[in-house]
């Protein structure tokens, strides 16, 4: 099968799921997940009780492949998952040296530990995702006959993964995803068969289309789904806003003119006190939070000093995600929560 076909299944798997879509993730917490899809797996060498020049392969055929895991996302992109899996795939001859008939088939049943990194493109309704996985697959014949003489054989050995796809979360149903991804598995050490024959380290190439539902994801705010972004800066009772960027503490050209607004009217108005509060988001640990709420408050009172205000006369303080603006569940990464509330007292 050429590199041009594999894609283009890829690519339609892909567009099968983009419909009526819409969500938001990252998230932090306990989720499952199932999948089924295409298996392609790679033609096999064949060691025979004869050596022979070049080895005899086995042609394998596409066929169906089936997982379930459960795993931990932590809030910022990061999840770990325990993943069982079931291969099944049919032969079709043998080619080569000894070149014949094969009937019947290989199971493979795997069991694997991942590691997987959900990205952040700025769209809320399509997350990519990449990561891989380590751990024991079997491979059990299923009535194999290999030129007439039956083979029997299961042989487990160590296995990797490379895993990447498409997480696009389901409106309306906080928590669930639609997955399309792409799966390597490559099974190392040979599979020892009867009669003396053994198959060589077996890859396979899987085309998955999966859901994942992640408990205790709170549905979004309301005003979340409007398509207007919050204005980047609020007066009343001469509080002044400044929002940032997710896990950013840089100022925006935006940011600097609330900045410049706020030390002017502090020094117009003789201000006594300026408390200045960083606050986060929920998509983050505590401990990360916290630091990050904390450089947010830094960055803005330094630019405070550069318009003219004195450094004595600023109170800093560091909220994390204690004092949201707008209530979320965890791992919810909320615009309005990004920010640095300047006080005038």
């Amino acid at each position: 099968m050429t590199f041009g076909r594999i894609a283009g299944i890829g690519a339609t798997v892909t567009l099968l799921t983009l419909p009526g879509l819409a969500a938001a993730q990252p998230f932090r917490g306990v989720y499952l997940g199932l999948g089924a899809g295409y298996d392609l797996p790679e033609d096999v060498t064949v060691q025979t009780p004869r050596p022979a020049s070049p080895r005899p392969r086995l042609s394998t055929n596409g066929g169906i492949a089936g997982l379930g895991g459960i795993g931990y996302g932590f809030g910022n992109g990061v999840r770990v998952e325990l993943e069982g899996s079931i291969r099944d795939n049919g032969v079709s001859n043998i080619t080569g040296t000894g070149a014949g008939a094969a009937s019947g088939g290989l199971r493979t049943y795997g069991a694997m530990a991942n590691v997987l990194f959900d990205m952040d493109v700025g769209s809320p309704w399509i997350y990519p995702y990449f990561g891989g996985g380590a751990g024991y697959a079997q491979s059990d014949t299923r009535d194999l006959t290999l030129n007439g003489a039956r083979v029997t054989g299961s042989t487990g050995h160590l296995a990797a993964q490379a895993i990447g796809g498409l997480s696009l979360p389901v409106y309306g149903v906080p928590g669930l995803s639609v997955t399309s991804e792409y799966r390597f598995l490559a099974v190392f050490g040979n599979a020892a068969l009867s009669n003396g024959t053994s198959l060589q380290q077996q890859k396979h190439h899987d085309f998955l289309l999966g859901a994942r539902y992640a408990f205790g994801v709170q549905p979004p705010p309301a005003a979340a789904a409007e398509a207007a972004p919050v204005p980047a800066a609020q007066t009343a009772a001469r509080t002044f806003l400044v929002f940032f960027d997710w896990d950013k503490a840089a100022l925006t050209d935006r940011a600097r003119g609330i900045i410049k607004d706020a030390a002017a009217e502090a020094l117009r108005g003789k201000a006594a006190r300026i408390d200045v509060a960083g606050h986060t988001d929920t998509s983050g640990t505590p401990a990360h939070n916290q630091g990050l709420s904390l450089k947010r408050a830094q960055t803005v009172t330094a630019e405070l000093v550069r318009d003219g205000v004195a450094r004595d006369a600023i109170d800093i303080r560091s909220l994390a995600d204690t004092a949201p603006a707008v209530q979320t569940g965890a791992g919810t990464r909320e615009p309005r929560n990004r920010r640095v509330e300047i006080v005038l007292r």
